[in-house]
């Protein structure tokens, strides 16, 4: 809020659409951090759009408009706060896509689908035209897929501006603008000032690494369990590939044709994390950025679940005992789909202990780390050389060659496909499905109601007898049942 006003009033303000006003207008006045990232606030005498925790002292109610994203804001000619820096709020909350092709195409557009195709080849990836696309988008975001993109590719190049030293040309790369001059005038046109300028007046940048180390910090909304989250990836961190210790998750990372290392742990007293890349080339950072979001389920808005769940007053009491408690996600949905097969039938440190053995003898050791094999070495492996029962080794290998020949689609985003064509390989059963949805997917409402674990659980705290009974149960819960799994899973541990 502390940029001067344009000379031209804010352009199509009139467009933003509906929100719950009153509510709006008392998160604004309390300043809580929960409510980042699930409005902006655009002041119609400033020109400028920003977060609901901004800061300076809080404009007129009646000058100001809400927005359900960042890009609605922009379309309607705002410009983002320098003060409260949009670009560093928690992100596009898993709620707003209530459709799932909105939240399938969001999966894409941060996977970068808009970098190097238009609209036109994302709907056909979604299976829609490219009007009833957009037609979702303005419905449910404010904004249609294109604008979703270029506030992306802004808000990434001004984290990079503010928290890196990384030279113009390759923030421009990394943030998928292909050039620095579409990069110095886009900021131009929106910021009215250069990248340089901005630069400038931006906080000290967040520590100071190794050339090929870049650090960012992610913000996230408030509670959130991260020594839960820790916990739960510590008991199946694959021996070789990942490692938590000291409040610290490492792993070794392949994203395209680079390999690196990632490091992540959390902000004492601030709702973030802090993200190290080691990366040889900074071109891929937003693509690692979007999917250690996703890993560590830093979109989620805890508001809108915990009153989803806290319905069901049984399972209130154990949301209310951990209301931080998140789904964890995957580095790579290959990974996932590999320890869901290792998993089937046996305990976590056993599967753990099989990962092991299969990343010493398919994986890749390069640079002094070990890397997670690909499917090719996997389909051609011998079957009585993997450590696991015939029927096992042999799924391994065929949901591997699925994937090689495209029947197993992991980037599909459409969580209910993806069940679908896993339960389609002999060997897959729906327990491994569902789990590959809720991590790999990220499907909310992935639910495991045959897990013998989740079973047990219910059967203490809920009084459920039978998988049929909680499935039927469950219901009252979607689309969050992934979240009042983890709860279940969390009090039987």
């Amino acid at each position: 809020m502390d940029q001067p006003a344009l000379n031209r009033e804010p352009a199509r303000a009139e467009r933003s659409i509906p929100l719950d006003r009153r509510a709006c207008e008392k998160a604004l006045k309390a300043r809580d951090a929960r409510f980042d990232g699930r409005f902006f606030i655009g002041v119609k005498t400033t020109g400028v759009y920003c977060r609901p925790v901004c800061p300076v002292k809080s404009p007129k109610i009646g000058n100001v408009l809400f927005f359900p994203s960042a890009a609605a804001a922009a379309e309607a000619g705002f410009r983002p706060c320098l003060r409260c820096r949009p670009e560093s709020s928690p992100g596009t909350p898993a709620w707003a896509g209530t459709s799932a092709t909105v939240q399938r195409g969001l999966r894409l557009i941060g996977e970068g689908a808009l970098d190097e195709g238009g609209v036109e080849a994302l709907s056909d990836r979604l299976g829609v035209t490219p009007r009833h696309l957009s037609r979702l988008f303005m419905q449910h975001l404010g904004a249609s897929p294109k604008a979703i993109a270029q506030t992306r590719r802004l808000h990434f190049a001004k984290k990079l501006l503010n928290e890196t030293a990384l030279p113009m040309t390759e923030i421009a790369l990394a943030a998928g603008y292909g050039s620095v001059r579409r990069f110095n005038d886009h900021v131009q046109q929106v910021y009215g000032r250069s990248p340089s300028a901005l630069r400038r007046r931006a906080a000290p940048k967040t520590e100071s690494k190794p050339d090929s180390t870049f650090v960012l910090r992610l913000p996230y909304r408030p509670p959130y369990d991260f020594a839960a989250m820790l916990e739960f990836l510590r008991r199946r961190a694959t021996p070789g590939i990942e490692t938590v210790a000291d409040g610290r998750y490492v792993r070794s990372i392949t994203i395209g044709a680079e390999r690196g290392t990632l490091a992540v742990r959390q902000v004492p007293g601030q709702n973030q994390l802090l993200c190290e890349i080691d990366l040889p080339d900074s071109r891929r950072l937003m693509q690692v950025v979007d999917r250690v979001r996703r890993q560590f389920d830093l979109n989620a808005d805890p508001l809108e679940i915990r009153r989803c769940l806290g319905r069901d007053r049984q399972l209130a009491a154990l949301v209310n005992r951990k209301p931080g408690l998140r789904v964890p996600g995957a580095w790579d949905p290959y990974e996932i789909v590999i320890r869901g097969i290792v998993g089937q039938q046996i305990s976590v440190a056993g599967a753990t202990t099989v990962l092991g053995k299969i990343v010493q003898r398919y994986g890749t050791f390069a640079d002094d780390r070990h890397y997670f094999p690909t499917p090719e070495s996997l389909a051609g492996a011998k079957e009585s050389e993997l450590p696991m029962p015939a029927a096992r080794a042999a799924a391994l290998r065929a949901v591997s060659r699925a994937v090689l020949d495209g029947s197993v689609d992991l980037g599909a985003g459409d969580p209910a496909e993806l069940v679908e064509q896993l339960t389609r390989v002999k060997g897959v059963g729906p327990w491994t499905a569902q789990y590959v949805a809720m991590r790999a997917a990220n499907d909310p409402d992935a639910f495991l109601h045959g897990d013998l674990v989740l079973l047990r659980s219910a059967r203490l705290h809920l009084g459920i007898g039978s998988p049929a009974e909680l499935l039927a149960r469950a219901e009252a819960w979607r689309p969050w049942r992934a979240y009042a799994g983890i709860h279940l899973w969390a009090v039987a541990l």
